[in-house]
């Protein structure tokens, strides 16, 4: 497949890069470490309001996944809170739907609110859900996810025993919804899982077509796996700059072959994670369900493995000093290794790909 940013998208990368960079979210983290889960920088939510991001995958943005895509790469390298895929994923989702429920694709594109995706987990057990008549019961909890947290609203996707799909609408402030925060290794985010026992009226709730969750669980995978790898390429951006800097017998370490070699290893291994991404990506804009899947979990399944080779390797390249609390080198590989995890594991992808 031939395949290339366009100026477009290369300049969108670039200005979202230079505006983390001026405003630095692991140094604003540093601060406030000790002190308790991560809450999403308002200053960052405000630049991706004003900027347009929130609404990016709605048709009045037309925006594309690799659009998308190339946003999320930077915000992993930075290590950036703002769950930017899932709250662009939100208001397109809820702008799909055929039910007032789209009007809230407005406030969730504008800002307005800040909607959160709850889902099941890939490999997990899902949570009930009961249709009777124009009732919906929720049951249980869903899948670990960014976002819920600072929310003001959650989008839940699910399906009930026989296969229908739905999607719902829940607040805060509704009796039997509450959010659990998780101890992870990534302290650059705050993880949690929306946990719910709710009966909800026809207006907070809908049937969508069939394949719906599909494609939300596509492209949560892809972007998890997408973040990942911005971490990873901070990463090999940092190991290189050491290698530079650092000498051993009056000679820069990265003149030795050994660390040519790990440098090298690291650099193809992000190229490549990145190319079967964008494959993924394209997909997920173009392909038919059965192609974007295989796509998806091919790009997710290497990408995750990849990713945390990489990190890894940065490791080594740094020596005693990647070990320290003070270099940020940790925080990343932490990062990485949440995502390696999550929204469909490397084994998981990699089953997914035998039985299609």
């Amino acid at each position: 497949m031939d395949f290339a940013l366009s100026a477009e998208q290369d300049e969108l990368a670039a200005s979202e890069r230079a505006w983390l960079t001026k405003h630095d979210p692991i140094a604003r983290r540093r601060k406030s470490i000790d002190d308790g889960p991560e809450v999403i920088d308002p200053a960052t939510v405000n630049h991706a309001i004003e900027s347009g991001l929130l609404g990016l995958m709605t048709e009045e943005m037309g925006g594309t996944h690799v659009d998308l895509a190339v946003l999320v790469e930077e915000h992993g390298r930075a290590g950036s809170a703002l769950p930017l895929a899932e709250l662009a994923l939100t208001a397109a989702e809820l702008e799909k739907l055929d039910h007032p429920l789209s009007a809230k694709a407005v406030d969730a594109a504008s800002g307005e609110d800040i909607i959160a995706i709850a889902t099941a987990s890939n490999d997990g057990v899902p949570f009930r859900v009961d249709i009777n008549g124009s009732t919906l019961n929720l049951i249980g909890s869903s899948a670990p996810s960014v976002g819920l947290f600072d929310a003001t609203g959650y989008l839940v996707a699910g399906q009930n025993a026989d296969g229908r799909e739905i999607i719902a609408l829940l607040t805060p402030g509704q009796t039997s919804v509450s959010v659990r925060n998780l101890e992870t290794l990534d302290l650059t985010r705050t993880w949690s899982t929306l946990e719910f026992d709710v009966t909800l009226s026809a207006e907070h709730w809908t049937l969508v077509p069939e394949g719906t969750l599909a494609r939300i669980s596509d492209a949560l995978a892809l972007y998890r796996k997408m973040d990942a790898l911005g971490a990873a390429q901070k990463l090999l951006d940092l190991s290189v700059e050491y290698a530079k800097q650092r000498t051993q017998f009056d000679r820069p370490i990265g003149s030795f072959q050994a660390v040519k070699h790990h440098l090298a290893d690291m650099a193809l291994m992000v190229e490549a994670s990145r190319a079967s991404l964008w494959a993924g990506a394209v997909a997920l804009d173009k392909s038919s369900r059965e192609r974007r899947s295989a796509a998806v979990s091919a790009a997710a399944a290497y990408a995750g493995e990849s990713t945390s080779t990489v990190a890894q390797t940065a490791l080594q390249v740094h020596g005693g000093i990647g070990f320290t609390w003070e270099h940020d080198l940790h925080l990343l590989i932490r990062r990485i290794k949440v995502d390696e995890l999550l929204n469909g594991s490397v084994s998981w992808h990699r089953r997914r790909l035998i039985s299609a």
